[in-house]
């Protein structure tokens, strides 16, 4: 492996770590804010599922991202090296805040950055949507736009099923519930997982493509196996700053609520993976706790100042990592 080549991969891997402070540490916040289990035993779950998901589900995401840009193969190590870096910055740097950012918008915005800046709008693969599946910048531009609200609408869908199926509950619900919160947290990191490690997954493939080393865009079983360590790494490491904001800062969530939300975005990043349309796993269940919060018909409970501060994060997260991934790529070349 050429030193070009090393690097890249390495920023990939350095990426899906950045990943798991931001996005991974969703799957497992409402587990952790509800205590239905301790944080050790929240690690251990995420950890397991977010190996599986890449490992089981396939590559439809991964195929997505690694089909975003089209430059020459000379050119793919410096292009693909310069979007990732812009992306871990931005990812950094939100995650150093707690805000809760969209790590594939920034990827997105990295590597469409760094694109124009080497060969112009052609060198994009602008897309859209084949045959029900997101292909190139707008595909996964529309999938990364739609499931935040999708999430919205299922949690506060699934908190009123589940409020009136348990309307006389019990004490005996308690462990039911808890049953169930490790049960949908289980999902969630497997969709997660398959969802998320799939981005610096399909980013790996396109290296090894354009360097020679595979001939399509599958990525070897080490690839799958480190991107999907690395976003667990993350979640382990840095996590805790985003399951403080997401489990207690947007609303209060209680044990119910806390299996409505987890449902409700492992099914909708659950279904993304299969069709091959990147999500935003932070964007999903931060949406989620909002849903949730509307569907217990306490809109006033939710800290909208928070949400709005994600929201704007979410807004200029594209726009901001693409000009970082121009510049830088701008200022390489020219020292070069």
């Amino acid at each position: 492996m050429d030193a070009g080549l090393a690097v890249g991969v390495a920023l990939a891997i350095g990426f899906a770590v950045t990943n798991g402070f931001n996005d991974a540490a969703n799957s497992i916040a409402a587990l952790v804010a509800t205590r239905a289990a301790t944080p050790v035993q929240a690690i251990v779950l995420a950890s397991i599922f977010n190996l599986l998901g890449p490992l089981l589900l396939g590559a439809a995401v991964a195929n997505t991202i690694g089909g975003i840009v089209t430059v020459p193969p000379s050119d793919a190590n410096l292009v693909i090296g310069v979007g990732l870096a812009a992306a871990v910055g931005w990812n950094v740097g939100s995650w150093a805040l707690g805000l809760p950012s969209s790590s594939g918008q920034a990827l997105v915005g990295g590597l469409v950055g760094a694109a124009l800046a080497e060969g112009g709008a052609d060198a994009v693969n602008w897309g859209g949507v084949s045959n029900g599946h997101p292909v190139g910048v707008f595909g996964t531009l529309i999938s990364l736009g739609i499931s935040p609200p999708l999430g919205a609408l299922a949690s506060l869908l699934v908190i009123r099923v589940v409020r009136r199926v348990a309307r006389r509950a019990t004490r005996q619900w308690r462990a039911p519930v808890r049953a169930g919160q490790w049960a949908t947290a289980a999902a969630l990191a497997f969709s997660h997982g398959a969802n998320d490690a799939q981005k610096a997954i399909g980013v790996v493939a396109a290296l090894l493509l354009a360097a020679g080393k595979t001939s399509t865009l599958s990525a070897p079983t080490w690839a799958k196996v480190a991107c999907a360590a690395a976003l667990t790494a993350g979640t382990a490491l840095g996590g805790w700053r985003i399951i403080r904001t997401v489990g207690f800062g947007i609303y209060r969530v209680q044990p119910v609520e806390g299996l409505a939300c987890t449902a409700a975005s492992a099914a909708v990043i659950f279904v993304a993976s299969v069709v091959g349309a990147p999500t935003s796993t932070s964007q999903v269940v931060a949406s989620s706790v909002v849903g949730v919060g509307g569907g217990r018909w306490r809109w006033r409970h939710v800290h909208w100042e928070i949400v709005r501060r994600m929201g704007s994060a979410w807004l200029i997260t594209l726009p901001c990592t693409a000009a970082l991934a121009a510049a830088a790529y701008g200022l390489w070349t020219g020292l070069a």
